[in-house]
């Protein structure tokens, strides 16, 4: 019996002393200049100025990077962000390229012709902390896809390519505004 009490001591005796290592760790660690606050503080400063310029587009869709920048502006007010973007005097910079759009066909009907075609949004980003000059993030090839159905009439196969390319536009603007939401 006793030396179940002995046992049961010495646990109690390690507990305290695994807390005060766990301190001493965390103490060191914000004394070595890292920052141990929440992303989302910077994240909802109204002082917090973003420069989200439309990306650049290397894809054969006219208004690929800037509707990919709009819905990004979009999903990063909706997210939380309360800060304004301003491309004069920013605290962050946003770049991104769409490198490329891409449709493949996924089935054919009957008559051979596509019945069900995949669309492919690529895309590269840098965030870069324009007081400090450093680059916070970069990517490249992210990508998104959405599917669509095609048909013998053209408008009914551009609208509907239309539809799923907002889509993957949308996706990746979450996509981007969740990583910053982290990094900010």
């Amino acid at each position: 019996m006793n030396g179940s009490n002995l046992r049961e001591g010495s646990r109690t005796r390690r507990i305290p002393f695994g807390i005060l290592i766990a301190l001493a760790l965390l103490s060191s660690v914000s004394g070595c200049g890292y920052r141990l606050e929440s992303g989302t503080a910077r994240f909802t400063d109204p002082s917090v100025r973003m420069d989200v310029s439309p990306f650049a587009n290397r894809s054969t869709t006219p208004d690929a990077g800037a509707v990919v920048a709009a819905c990004l502006r979009e999903e990063l007010r909706r997210s939380g962000f309360r800060g304004t973007f301003d491309n004069i005097g920013p605290n962050y910079l946003i770049e991104g390229k769409v490198r490329e759009v891409r449709s493949d066909v996924f089935s054919h009907g009957a008559d051979r012709f596509s019945l069900e075609n995949r669309l492919t949004l690529v895309v590269d980003i840098r965030v870069v902390e324009v007081v400090r000059g450093g680059v916070l993030w970069k990517e490249s090839g992210l990508s998104e896809t959405a599917s669509f159905f095609s048909g013998a009439d053209a408008q009914y196969t551009e609208a509907n390519r239309r539809a799923a390319f907002e889509e993957i536009a949308r996706r990746m603007a979450v996509r981007l505004s969740q990583t910053l939401r982290v990094l900010l």
